[in-house]
């Protein structure tokens, strides 16, 4: 059982694991206990690690769980060698894991100007803020469609959002709300699959909007939130840019945001 020292930094709290489910070889996901006085936005990110010779290891997880819920949520890779995932990925219910007491992160209702459509854009373990944003009510108030897009290298990885987006049409209170107007859409990049490509490419060749039934992107009207590996980051907002979307920040809300935080 992993265990924590006290006394604790500041900076964090000690939590409970509540449940552990690994949805491949390489993918996992757990929740763990949830401070009362804990507060962040849908969409946002913290700090999640473990003590490691007598010393806090902290990455910024992003929180997969809505702002409503009485526990924390987190969608994890597993890195071999990775200083945090090597140990995180053996995580038992009833282990301690270090919980950051502020959250932070662009992926934020409150980033977006108004619009008409939501698009999030995902790779990986991306997803995860966006298993947030979907499970929020206050994103189906602004938005008249809401489209989640996710691409992975290979099918199996694409578990964790399809098992999701399938609860949430079957649940009791957001069913309704979710059904007139969630959208789901996936691709793989290295295996054959129904849908194969990167999303730029896809958006490029016209694909993703003919499949969807949705206009090119547009100011106007679309609003999208970024979030994945660090090409991918890229590629998207230069897809954006090209559509004549700005990006947006805490600050400043525009038409596009990219969450910079990862996972190690």
């Amino acid at each position: 059982m992993t265990t924590i020292e006290k006394p604790l930094p500041k900076s964090v709290t000690g939590e409970t694991v509540l449940s552990v489910k690994h949805h491949t070889d390489s993918l996992f996901s757990f929740k763990i206990t949830r401070p009362a006085a804990f507060r962040f936005r849908t969409g946002e990110f913290v700090m999640i690690g473990l003590m490691v010779d007598g010393k806090p290891l902290l990455r910024a997880y992003s929180i997969a769980s809505p702002a409503w819920d009485e526990t924390i949520e987190l969608y994890s890779i597993k890195v071999p060698d990775g200083p945090l995932t090597s140990r995180l990925q053996n995580i038992k219910p009833g282990d301690m894991v270090l919980l950051g007491k502020k959250p932070t992160g662009t992926l934020v209702l409150d980033a977006l100007v108004p619009g008409k459509r939501l698009y999030m854009m995902s790779t990986g373990t991306g997803l995860a803020p966006f298993a947030s944003v979907i499970r929020d009510p206050e994103t189906y108030e602004k938005f008249e469609e809401v489209i989640l897009i996710h691409s992975c290298r290979q099918v199996e990885e694409l578990s964790y959002g399809q098992e999701l987006v399938s609860s949430l049409y079957e649940d009791e209170f957001l069913g309704e709300m979710v059904t007139d107007k969630l959208r789901y859409y996936n691709s793989v990049t290295r295996e054959d699959f129904v849908r194969k490509g990167r999303i730029p490419e896809l958006f490029r060749s016209g694909k993703i909007t003919a499949d969807l039934g949705t206009p090119a992107l547009n100011p106007e009207t679309d609003r999208v939130m970024i979030c994945g590996s660090m090409e991918m980051l890229k590629s998207c907002a230069e897809l954006c840019e090209e559509a004549g979307l700005n990006e947006g920040a805490n600050s400043k809300p525009g038409e596009y945001v990219v969450e910079k935080a990862f996972v190690g």
